[in-house]
């Protein structure tokens, strides 16, 4: 590289990671180039791309005064992101097999379990946040009738507010994830059951043999399809903490607005790039498995 040029200027005025990732980034596109086609040509310009917009969306939040809101991205990806999505997909395969179920009183609770996800957004998370003030919720006033003491401010709490609206997330999303999954049980054919019934398969041999084998490209699909939409879930955090205590429960989704309402459009602008980097692959990964 020229080094009287402006470009290798800018090049060496960046920090070493930085530096570093934009080797990455090129040794990726020149690999793709290289690359007569396929999948590891398209993987190698997408990873490319990835690292060139993490690039991008990590250099304004360098300019965040303290650490405390750099570590929210972190608890956001990996906390909200890996609990939520593992536990609310864990959940929803395992009563997928219980509605499967013909008994009459499963049929009712299932309209039941429904209605979360088929109610509106905004109405249930405000009742649920209602129902956790300190003063006159729901919660905290039976606690008082109960104990004659007062109940926890469960919103004013980092991990409670986070446990909460984690809860929240999965609970509105876990009807329709189950939904999908009962459909993909009701697609394997009941002989294969009765068959495994007679040479006495237990039920987590049933399972293990026959209903995950059947059900696991579903099973991933719908886990790839569910992080993007968690990566975007904007009102289970919002609604219910407002990203407080602190800022301290934020996600990309409620630090992109809390940044747009400061008008600080470079920072709000980074927290969507930010997260390309993770969706870029999942996409690319999801819709190679779909082509096939």
């Amino acid at each position: 590289m020229d080094t009287s040029s402006p470009t290798y200027g800018v090049y060496m005025s960046m920090p070493k990671s930085e530096r570093l990732m934009v080797v990455v980034a090129a040794y990726l596109l020149w690999l793709g180039a290289q690359a007569p086609g396929g999948a590891f040509q398209g993987g190698a310009v997408l990873g490319a791309v990835g690292v060139l917009l993490l690039l991008t969306g990590l250099r304004p939040f360098s300019r965040v005064p303290g650490w405390a809101l750099r570590i929210v991205l972190v608890v956001g990806f990996v906390v909200f992101l890996a609990v939520a999505i593992n536990l609310k997909m864990i959940v929803a395969l395992y009563l997928s097999g219980f509605f499967l179920h013909t008994r009459w009183w499963i049929k009712v609770l299932a309209v039941l379990f429904i209605l979360p996800w088929a109610v509106p957004s905004i109405p249930t998370i405000l009742s649920v946040r209602f129902m956790l003030n300190p003063e006159w919720g729901v919660i905290n006033s039976t606690y008082f009738r109960l104990t004659g003491l007062d109940g926890p401010n469960w919103l004013n709490d980092p991990t409670l507010a986070l446990t909460f609206a984690m809860l929240m997330h999965i609970w509105k999303s876990l009807p329709f994830w189950t939904l999908i999954l009962l459909a993909g049980r009701m697609a394997i054919p009941a002989e294969q059951y009765e068959a495994a019934s007679v040479d006495g398969a237990s039920n987590w041999q049933k399972f293990r043999y026959i209903t995950w084998p059947s059900m696991r490209g579903l099973y991933l699909t719908c886990t790839l399809l569910s992080t993007i939409w968690t990566l975007g879930d904007f009102n289970s955090v919002y609604l219910l903490t407002g990203g407080g205590p602190a800022d301290l429960t934020h996600v990309l989704a409620t630090l992109g607005i809390r940044y747009l309402r400061l008008d600080q459009i470079e920072l709000a602008m980074a927290a969507i790039v930010v997260s390309l980097p993770l969706v870029l692959p999942i996409v690319y990964f999801m819709m190679k498995r779909l082509s096939k």
